[in-house]
């Protein structure tokens, strides 16, 4: 439905999570996953399991082996952190993603588990995007922050597709 908005899963560690990501994308009416050099097989049997429902999104995923040949046709990259970065890059709260243009080819990038993205990868972004969390353990799930960036868009999108009509008393 929304063909032009990607989800880039950085060197992502756990099958689990992966399919659960391709899950996430499908419940919110996305298509498109990019996964950059994924530490397990991809696509693998515990991928395609965790994905419940979205093997298509599994099976059309680009896979790049290094984080440049990804971007190439994008208009916009928003990437997401759980710490702070001071880095030459717009910060963007998720209650602010209404302002984003988003008739533009616009990619979220998430980092591995483990580590979350490094400041070379986030150099590449327009927007930082930070999720609210409590601030004594900020750390998401990868598929738990994908989920909540891929309803809040969704709902974004849908909010302005809507037209809202008075009622009649």
């Amino acid at each position: 439905m929304f063909n032009n908005i990607s989800f880039i899963l950085h060197k992502p560690q756990l099958s689990e999570n992966i399919g659960a990501c391709a899950r996430a994308i499908k419940n919110f009416s996305f298509s498109k996953l990019i996964v950059i050099d994924p530490k397990p097989i991809f696509p693998n049997d515990k991928i395609i399991a965790t994905s419940v429902g979205a093997r298509e999104i599994i099976k059309k995923a680009k896979v790049y082996k290094t984080i440049e040949p990804s971007l190439k046709n994008l208009d916009l990259l928003i990437s997401t952190t759980a710490r702070f970065r001071n880095k030459n890059v717009k910060h963007i709260k998720l209650n602010e993603l209404n302002k984003i243009d988003f008739n533009k080819k616009i990619a979220f990038l998430f980092g591995p588990e483990a580590s979350g993205l490094s400041n070379n990868e986030i150099s590449f972004s327009n927007y930082v995007l930070q999720i609210p969390s409590n601030s004594k353990f900020k750390s998401l799930n990868l598929s738990h922050s994908l989920i909540i960036v891929a309803q809040t868009i969704f709902q974004i999108l849908n909010m302005k597709k809507s037209k809202y009509s008075k009622s009649k008393k």
